[in-house]
């Protein structure tokens, strides 16, 4: 086992070098540099554009250069110094020329919190609601769990958002916007300040939550389905082995593959499917800041974003093939 994860994570190595190449093509892509949408900018806000500026951020990025100096500037910059660019400003004075790293580090802990919940959230409804309609086939209770699951696989996110605050309102007279009540939006962590994220990470939670459930379980039951229909099940049946046993040491294992061989992009998945639902429920995560990067062209900060939910992919693949070889022998013996 430890030989598969080590040969994983040199392969890891040159994607995750490829993958800030990639990165740093889309930054380049729109015409001119960072420079010449910095100075227009400046010009468009009627500004004057100080030539000190120009020369320091020219010298510091490498601008001018050919691009492949430009790129090694830039990854040295963010290795040694956590400096991936600055943001071009265009969308609101809050992020005038802000460090990139500064924006992400900002919205970053609640996307991943966000994230891990409706993760847990997921998992926990889903995989017994899947076991137990592939054992109880044809049952009501697995009706019933299909007919939710087509109902959450067909209801889109920002629209069931919407349903909610207009019942959450219309019963309590409470708007439910942002993690935070207005009073705790900027001051640091508390207990007070955790309480109230409590009572409107909710709804969030249950939107991005809804879809995920009804696909898992699909998932789950189908998996499970294909593995009691196999020989090794009948055999271990006839040779008397208890059906909680013979459930939970052989097929439920095994069914568990395809849910852990996702783990490599449930964030980017949440993040990127949580974008129109976080401009609703007006949440200060990654989604929003990356849909309004990509059409005002702020390439840094849209090509950092990118390449930090790639990493994260990266990463989560890697975690994700440990935890095969973990759960199934085959992979191992493979």
């Amino acid at each position: 086992m430890l030989r598969i994860i080590v040969r994983r994570i040199f392969i890891l190595i040159p994607m995750l070098v490829l993958l800030s190449m990639i990165s740093f093509l889309i930054i380049q892509l729109p015409p001119g540099d960072y420079l010449d949408t910095y100075v227009l900018n400046l010009r468009n806000q009627g500004l004057l554009v100080d030539e000190a500026e120009i020369d320091r951020l020219t010298a510091r990025y490498g601008l001018g250069k050919p691009l492949h100096m430009q790129y090694f500037r830039w990854m040295r910059n963010f290795l040694v110094n956590g400096d991936l660019g600055r943001s071009f400003g265009s969308y609101g004075s809050s992020y005038n020329n802000k460090p990139v790293t500064d924006i992400i580090a900002e919205r970053l802990p609640a996307t991943m919190i966000i994230s891990i919940v409706s993760t847990i959230v997921v998992w926990a409804i889903s995989i017994p609601i899947g076991i137990y309609s592939a054992t109880h086939q044809y049952s009501l209770m697995d009706y019933i769990s299909t007919f939710v699951g087509f109902i959450g696989l067909a209801l889109p996110n920002f629209l069931f958002a919407i349903i909610i605050m207009w019942i959450v309102f219309a019963q309590t007279g409470h708007a439910v916007t942002g993690l935070f009540s207005l009073e705790y939006r900027h001051v640091p962590w508390s207990v007070a300040k955790v309480i109230d994220m409590l009572k409107n990470i909710w709804v969030p939670v249950l939107v991005l939550a809804t879809a995920g459930t009804a696909g898992l379980i699909r998932v789950m039951r189908a998996n499970l389905l294909d593995e009691l229909n196999k020989q090794y099940v009948v055999t271990a049946r006839a040779k008397g082995l208890s059906e909680r046993r013979l459930l939970w040491k052989y097929p439920v294992r095994i069914a568990f593959n395809p849910i852990f061989s996702t783990i490599g992009w449930l964030l980017p998945a949440i993040v990127g499917g949580e974008a129109l639902v976080s401009i609703i429920l007006n949440l200060q995560t990654i989604g929003p800041v990356l849909l309004t990067a990509v059409l005002r062209q702020d390439m840094y900060l849209a090509g950092s974003i990118i390449m930090i939910l790639s990493t994260l992919t990266l990463i989560g693949t890697l975690i994700s093939d440990i935890a095969l070889v973990w759960l199934d022998p085959r992979i191992r013996f493979d």
